[in-house]
């Protein structure tokens, strides 16, 4: 006989469901926003139209990536007012503008910041590199070496940097203009695949045309000078409330399910994927696009729509800049490079061959 007898099973109760809290919805985008983000843009393209002569495609893609609160590298060969371009749009917006010209020597603590020893108080105090600006220009970036490069790395993905064990919050809006000339030039480096990454766009700019040329010298002529005084340009320039009421905005833009898919679609087939997969791609692409590239397509369409006066995403603005944002992010084969095959080229099929909703 049992000492101490069972004690009776109660029946077990059943777990009360978890119910995941559902996102909030975005609020919805005004007309009166949509009409005030595009004055607002035509404000810094009239700004433009004062230094540079041609070049719409990059200065669309300055101003998009700034709305959509990006960073972006532009490519060329020199003297194609890469800087110019850069500058006209820092000094669009009455924010903090820092150049840096990067050299082979340039070291990290140069760009972020050091600790400095104060002899009067015997203590470290912090002194706060270039790169704490609202925008910030770093021309020619790959003759600077992968040390100094990386260091951008923090700067760019989290808005801050860590000086002595200290984090320092970057001021926003925040955004790097880098500019660089193609890697067969003398005297760069390679910039490193995760630094590449981390840039929304890559704007690659050819020569211009021969009437645009002559439009270029009859503006230097009448100017008087062959560089620009930023201050002498006319026209109001934009706030830094401004820019953060246009990232706002942006992010506010409509973006359907079908848009979504589109995205992940074009990003999905530069890796093989997709529901429309290219023939022969894996002998031309040794690394496609990461999901950061299908964040970039969306954002960089919102920005495009509101610029447009929309507040609703087309494929057509996906369509647009999806060279700029997907050519520095596919990593060709050793073959197709031998073959001169580029990036541009698989873009081209990629978007020819995902089906637009």
């Amino acid at each position: 006989m049992a000492i101490f007898p069972p004690k009776p099973q109660m029946p077990a109760q059943p777990a009360p469901a978890r119910t995941m809290p559902t996102p909030a919805a975005a609020p919805t985008l005004a007309a009166d926003d949509v009409k005030q983000a595009k004055a607002l843009a035509d404000r810094i393209r009239a700004r433009f139209s004062q230094t540079l002569i041609g070049q719409e495609h990059l200065r669309e893609s300055l101003i998009l990536t700034m709305v959509a609160g990006g960073h972006i590298l532009i490519e060329s060969v020199p003297g194609l007012a890469k800087t110019t371009a850069a500058q006209t749009l820092a000094t669009s917006v009455s924010g903090t503008f820092k150049r840096i010209q990067c050299t082979p020597d340039l070291m990290p603590s140069d760009i972020v910041g050091t600790q400095v020893f104060d002899f009067a108080t015997q203590k470290f105090t912090t002194q706060v590199g270039p790169i704490h600006a609202n925008f910030v220009l770093l021309d020619e970036i790959n003759r600077s070496n992968a040390k100094t490069q990386s260091a951008m790395l923090e700067a760019m993905a989290e808005g801050a940097t860590t000086i002595g064990g200290q984090r320092i919050a970057l001021p926003k809006p925040f955004m790097v203009i880098a500019t660089q000339n193609p890697i067969e030039e003398e005297g760069t480096f390679n910039l490193p695949e995760a630094q590449m990454d981390r840039f929304m766009m890559k704007a690659v700019l050819t020569y211009p045309t021969a009437q645009e040329e002559q439009r270029m010298l009859a503006m230097l002529t009448r100017r008087g000078s062959d560089t620009v005084d930023q201050h002498a340009l006319t026209g109001d320039t934009v706030s830094i409330s401004d820019v953060e009421f246009l990232r706002s905005a942006a992010r506010r833009v409509h973006v359907s399910d079908a848009i979504m898919q589109y995205a992940v679609n074009i990003a999905a087939t530069s890796r093989g994927a997709g529901t429309k997969p290219v023939q022969g791609l894996s002998s031309l692409v040794r690394l496609g696009a990461s999901p950061r590239a299908s964040i970039a397509l969306v954002r960089i369409g919102q920005a495009n729509a509101l610029l447009q006066g929309r507040d609703y995403v087309i494929p057509e603005d996906v369509k647009a800049f999806a060279h700029e944002v997907l050519r520095h992010r596919i990593l060709m084969t050793f073959e197709a490079l031998a073959d001169g095959v580029t990036s541009d080229q698989v873009v081209d099929s990629i978007v020819q061959a995902v089906p637009v909703p």
